[in-house]
């Protein structure tokens, strides 16, 4: 029986779907309690299916009435797991499934198959700013790649999140890689908005990186990347869990500057772990450590808030750059009264974003 190649890709397809929670083969770093990407749970519509078999009948129904050429887009996203840069999928947004029956969304069934066997609802979603096509085509088609999208992070309340008891101490090379930057801005090039210092334990591993695009890829490796690769930055006195770390960065983080704030994906199979004035309460003495599983984004850092923070007692912030707009991030390890890390110059990798203010 001769077999097409849309058949063949369909059956790809459905092999490199993503794992339900349970069957053994997740991603790890995906499971557990607590942290702030707890999604939300709407109530099921009617057209979710069911059992795994109704979904597979569903889905390669779905995907053999796909062009060729849009299912090779969306195994490229698939196979790579968001690694490759992969095009728009412009698809409808609805399409039939049985005579009599209603019509399902497609991009929340793709969506669902492909990255997040959980969801239920598109509210849960946020466009990545790799997506180009959004509100810029055929308002009928949609982006369907599931890697132009990522889950939205909810905060728990302070009561279920880690706070962190870290009261400073660190040093800050932030106002020599400021005065660096105010050269080339008078130069003619792009002003920087952030600037990067990349730490491992208390030793910090490179230069300051100056971040000019809105949006930057952070990773360690990846197949076709472009940004910031930690993965090249060599130190002499690394130790064991620091180079274990160190690979399980992966894919990393995206950081983008849009137009309500800064924004952190995590594009790694680990979590990683967060700490933003902006994400707490401005009345709260200690700031919170927040948990972003894998696929999640968070909005790390908001100007406007910034500006109106005012923390004279802050011992922590009385240490910080001029700006005093600070975030940081550690892959892997998190830090805080719930670990036995307190502090995040225990962490073995971390980031520390420095936002230019002026």
């Amino acid at each position: 029986m001769f077999r097409t190649k849309r058949s063949g890709l369909v059956r790809r397809l459905w092999r490199s779907r993503a794992p339900v929670e349970g069957d053994g083969e997740a991603d790890p770093g995906t499971h557990g309690s607590g942290g702030c990407c707890m999604a939300k749970t709407p109530k099921a519509g009617r057209s979710n299916p069911g059992t795994e078999a109704e979904l597979k009948a569903l889905t390669h129904s779905i995907l053999k009435k796909i062009k060729e050429k849009h299912l090779e887009v969306l195994l490229q996203a698939v196979e790579s797991k968001g690694g490759a840069r992969s095009p728009c999928l412009l698809l409808p947004s609805k399409v039939d499934t049985k005579v009599g029956q209603p019509c399902y969304p497609l991009p929340l069934l793709l969506f669902k198959v492909f990255r997040w066997p959980d969801l239920r609802h598109s509210s849960e979603l946020k466009r990545l700013p790799c997506c180009e096509s959004y509100g810029k085509m055929n308002p009928e088609l949609v982006c369907c790649n599931p890697h132009h999208m990522s889950r939205l992070c909810e905060l728990d309340s302070p009561d279920s999140v880690s706070p962190s008891t870290e009261t400073g101490g660190l040093t800050h090379s932030a106002p020599v890689g400021f005065s660096d930057s105010q050269a080339l801005q008078e130069s003619g090039e792009r002003a920087h908005w952030c600037m990067l210092a990349y730490w491992e334990e208390k030793i910090r591993v490179g230069r300051l990186y100056s971040v000019r695009e809105p949006s930057l890829d952070i990773f360690y490796d990846l197949p076709q990347g472009t940004g910031f690769c930690l993965g090249q930055l060599s130190s002499g006195n690394r130790s064991q869990l620091v180079q274990m770390v160190r690979a399980k960065i992966g894919y990393g983080i995206q950081l983008s500057r849009e137009a309500d704030g800064v924004w952190v994906y995590n594009r790694s199979c680990y979590p990683i772990f967060i700490k933003s004035a902006t994400l707490d309460d401005p009345a709260s003495r200690t700031l919170l450590v927040h948990k972003v599983f894998p696929g999640f984004s968070i909005k790390a850092f908001d100007f406007e808030k910034a500006s109106s923070l005012q923390r004279p007692n802050d011992h922590e912030f009385s240490q910080q750059p001029c700006t005093s707009f600070t975030v940081q991030i550690s892959f892997v390890k998190g830090w805080g009264q719930c670990y036995t890390r307190q502090f995040i110059s225990s962490c073995p990798c971390w980031l520390e974003v420095i936002f230019n203010n002026r």
